[in-house]
C-alpha cells in the first residue's frame, strides 16, 4: 500500500480509529489517485475502498493505486455502511466538512456506529509534499514563469485592457501544458492595484500605471501562485520606493525561512520591513499560506501562532503595500522549505520593470 495510505492509518491508529470515510475529492484524489466529481473512500485497518458512480467506473480502474478496490454505487453510505458493519466496527471517523443534511444520513444509515467528527485530518497529511507533489508543483510554477515572460511582450501601453491580459495569461498557460488556471487571474491597473483581489474590467493599461498580476495554474492537480507588479510607461518616485520596499520584504522572508522557522516569525520577518520603512498599515494580509492540491490550504500564519514550518512544505511568501487613491504592490514567489532553507520555485524576474 502507498506510504499516504500508511501515513493515515498511523494517525488512525493514534485515535484509536478503526475506520474513516472521506468525502473531500481533493482528500480521496491523494488517498486513491481516483480524480472525479463523485468519489468517497473508506479506509479501514485493511482495505480501502473507492465508491464511486458508472460514469467514472473505468477510469478509477485505470487509475487508482494498487489495492484500491472499487465500488460502483450511487449509494456510497450505505455501501459503506454494510462493509463497516460486516468488519464489526464500532465508530467511524468522518470529515466535518459534510453538510446538515448529509451528517443526518449518515446518522441514520450508520446507525448504532458512534460517527467521530475530524478536522484537517487528512490535511495535516498534505501539508508535507512528497517527491511526485513537489515536481508537479514546480511544472506548474514553470509554465507561470514562462506566461509572465511571454506577457511582458504581449502589453500595449495605451491599448491592453486588465482582461486582456488576464485572458492572455490564462490561455498561455494553457499552451505551455496548463489544464486550467489555479483560480480566477487578477488583473490591475493604476489605482485599481490597491485592491489586493480586484477583477479584471475593461480599464485600459495606460501610462503612469502600476500593474499588478496575480495568476497560477494547474499541472496534474497541483497548483501555482505568484504575483508580479509592472509599470506602464514610466514609474514615479513614490512608486518606486514602495516597489523596493515589498520586494526587500520578501527577499527577507526567502533569506530566513527554513524547517524549525516559526509560524509568527514567517509572518513578523517580511512585516518588520515594511513596518520600518513606515507602510506598515498598508499591509493588510497575511504574509502567505500553503499550496498544492488547493491554491489556499493549510498553514496559515498569525501572530499567535506556536507552530513551526517544516521541510517539505510549500508556501507562498507574498508581501504587499496597498494605497488607496494611489497604487499597490505585491511580490509573490512560491517556496519549498528544506532542513537548511528553502528553494525558491517561481523564478520570473523580480527587478522593477517598466513596460
Amino acid at each position: 500500500m502507498n506510504q499516504r495510505i500508511s501515513n493515515l492509518r498511523n494517525k488512525m491508529k493514534a485515535q484509536n480509529l478503526k475506520a474513516v470515510l472521506i468525502n473531500n475529492l481533493k482528500n480521496v484524489y491523494y488517498l486513491t489517485n481516483f480524480w472525479g466529481s463523485n468519489g468517497t473512500a473508506l479506509v479501514t485497518e485493511e482495505r480501502v475502498v473507492l465508491f464511486t458512480d458508472s460514469r467514472y467506473t473505468i477510469h478509477a480502474h485505470a487509475t487508482c493505486f494498487p489495492l484500491v478496490e472499487i465500488v460502483e454505487t450511487r449509494d456510497e453510505l450505505t455501501a459503506a455502511a454494510e462493509i463497516v458493519k460486516d468488519l464489526g466496527i464500532k465508530e467511524l471517523g468522518f470529515e466535518d466538512e459534510v453538510t446538515v443534511a448529509y451528517h443526518a444520513r449518515m446518522a441514520s444509515v450508520f446507525n448504532g456506529i458512534s460517527l467521530q467528527s475530524l478536522a484537517n485530518f487528512v490535511m495535516e497529511l498534505r501539508l508535507i509534499k512528497d517527491e511526485t507533489e513537489i515536481a508537479a508543483i514546480k511544472k506548474a510554477c514553470s509554465i507561470s514563469d514562462q506566461a509572465f515572460h511571454d506577457i511582458l511582450d504581449y502589453i500595449k501601453v495605451g491599448q491592453t485592457t486588465e482582461l486582456e491580459a488576464a485572458t492572455f495569461l490564462d490561455f498561455r498557460m494553457r499552451e505551455l501544458g496548463a489544464s486550467g488556471v489555479s483560480f480566477d487571474i487578477i488583473s490591475a491597473a493604476g489605482e485599481r492595484s490597491a485592491m489586493p483581489h480586484a477583477t479584471p474590467s475593461d480599464r485600459v493599461i495606460s501610462a503612469g500605471d502600476a500593474l499588478t498580476l496575480d495568476f497560477g495554474c494547474l499541472y496534474d492537480h497541483y497548483v501555482s501562485d505568484m504575483t508580479r507588479t509592472i509599470y506602464a510607461g514610466h514609474v514615479s518616485d513614490k512608486e518606486r520606493e514602495i516597489y523596493e520596499t515589498v520586494l526587500k520584504a520578501n527577499q527577507a522572508l526567502i533569506a530566513a525561512a527554513k524547517d524549525g522557522l516559526g509560524f509568527r516569525d514567517f509572518d513578523k520577518i517580511p512585516r518588520d520591513v515594511i513596518e520600518a520603512a513606515g507602510y506598515g498599515q498598508y499591509f493588510t494580509h497575511g504574509i502567505g499560506h500553503g499550496i498544492g492540491l488547493d491554491i489556499h490550504e493549510e498553514p496559515y500564519f498569525s501572530q499567535t501562532s506556536k507552530e513551526a514550518i517544516q521541510a517539505g512544505m510549500v508556501l507562498t511568501d507574498e508581501p504587499g503595500i496597498y494605497i488607496e487613491g494611489l497604487s499597490g504592490v505585491r511580490i509573490e514567489d512560491d517556496l519549498l522549505i528544506t532542513e537548511t532553507g528553502c528553494e525558491v520555485l517561481t523564478l520570473a524576474p523580480k527587478e522593477l520593470i517598466v513596460l
